[in-house]
């Protein structure tokens, strides 16, 4: 048998022909898919086998917050593996106590306790247990424009179109309309916005009994849906609604937490203290699998005389712990946050200068490095527009994007420079141009 370090060093075509043959890729149709074959990176850059380099306005997944390789977590997994990998999930080991500890110091208000995960997934299902055992109630409320994960439970918060294939799934969940303001499911403008996005969840829980609800769980900004920011008093109205029928308040940060709106959470954009938060992508930058659900005071406490029924083997895996608090040290030392905020300024105001100039942008939607452009056929009729030539071009020239239908995201690494930014929004523009020239021949 051969070993893995005897492996030689494989051609581009043979990395991805191997893929396709032996693996399967999410979210595709599997014969269809052409992967970038990615043999390093650093930083806010990765190069594919062949030796080309892209810049990464998608932080892989929208995780890689401190960029790719960063040395000091590096560093940490390596002297955590060479000292302890894994011990079981009913064992203490100091990395996890010290995430744990660590977590309950930069959560809002009293959420003190964590149970770890290995993904936002998993969190998410480990959400919904808590919660149903701590209110004895069944349902859970999200919205339609959500994202929440794969398995069985999460992709029944999931909104979108991901979870009908699926289904039946996990019962229990009822879904309620958005604070899309571009798209206002209730046909309001701006202008003339009377917050029916809210009041709409307040009859939703009137109908469903408000006896029976044990949590609403949002996004604290829509991520894969749209990157749809809500207006400021959404989340202090939905934490009023909460407390006023005895509903637990879950706030998923897996994509929207760790920096990316510029703060150590989103929901602190808007100072409400939710009573759980589940989160995973930026708490390692992608590094190791990690995902921890963190609950307030009373929720802990709840479970000090009653049985969790809840486990993972990799609860509390020592590896990861390791690299989470290796990340957020590297957030504070190196004033990640404070820097997505600058760059997230000169960003919003690229795009809106974009908007200006390129009548196929409808909507720039921004909050510190967390961005999205909807590209529309007619602002009028505000039809989507086909983004594949726009993201063929932008890969093809080295600027690595991903889109959500007709929403173009531009979420770099947190560490990424104007500069650096710059280089990447010059194609950009030049890819706008070239598609608005082709929609008029």
């Amino acid at each position: 048998m051969t070993r893995i370090a005897e492996y030689p060093k494989l051609t581009s075509k043979e990395i991805v022909d191997m893929n396709k043959e032996y693996t399967f890729f999410s979210w595709s149709i599997q014969g269809q898919i052409e992967p970038i074959p990615v043999v390093k990176a650093e930083g806010v850059y990765f190069w594919d086998a062949d030796g080309k380099r892209y810049l990464d306005l998608a932080s892989q997944l929208v995780n890689t917050n401190i960029g790719h390789q960063h040395p000091k977590v590096v560093k940490a997994i390596q002297d955590q593996a060479a000292r302890l990998t894994f011990v079981a999930p009913g064992m203490a080991s100091e990395p996890r106590g010290l995430l744990g500890k660590k977590l309950a110091e930069i959560a809002p208000g009293d959420l003190k306790k964590t149970f770890f995960t290995l993904g936002g997934a998993e969190a998410n299902e480990n959400a919904i247990k808590i919660a149903r055992f701590y209110t004895g109630r069944n349902k859970i409320l999200a919205r339609y424009r959500s994202y929440h994960g794969a398995t069985h439970g999460a992709i029944a918060l999931t909104g979108d179109y991901r979870r009908l294939p699926v289904e039946p799934a996990m019962p229990g969940v009822v879904h309620f309309l958005d604070p899309y303001c571009y798209r206002c499911p209730f046909g309001w403008t701006r202008e003339t916005c009377h917050r029916e996005c809210i009041s709409h969840v307040e009859e939703v829980i009137q109908y469903e009994g408000p006896d029976q609800i044990a949590a609403i769980i949002l996004e604290g900004v829509t991520g894969t849906n749209g990157l749809i920011i809500p207006p400021d008093d959404y989340w202090p109205r939905m934490r009023e609604l909460c407390d006023k029928y005895g509903i637990l308040l879950i706030s998923d940060e897996v994509m929207s937490g760790w920096g990316r709106t510029g703060e150590w959470f989103a929901v602190n954009n808007w100072n409400v203290i939710p009573d759980i938060i589940t989160t995973a992508k930026g708490i390692t930058s992608g590094y190791v699998p990690l995902g921890a659900v963190i609950v307030r005071e009373k929720i802990a406490e709840f479970f000090e005389d009653k049985y969790l029924y809840a486990g993972l083997t990799y609860n509390g895996h020592a590896l990861a712990c390791a690299a989470g608090l290796a990340t957020i040290e590297a957030y504070e030392e190196d004033h990640v946050f404070e820097n997505a905020r600058k760059v997230g300024k000169h960003l919003s105001q690229r795009l809106e200068d974009m908007k200006a100039r390129h009548s196929c942008i409808g909507d720039v939607r921004c909050i510190g490095l967390f961005s999205g452009l909807e590209l529309v056929k007619n602002r009028q009729t505000k039809e989507p527009m086909d983004l594949t030539p726009l993201k063929n071009f932008l890969i093809s020239n080295g600027t690595y994007v991903f889109n959500f239908k007709n929403i173009l995201f531009i979420v770099p690494p947190l560490v990424i420079t104007e500069k650096q930014l710059d280089e990447g929004l010059t194609l950009l523009d030049e890819g706008l141009a070239e598609l608005m020239d082709k929609q008029t021949i």
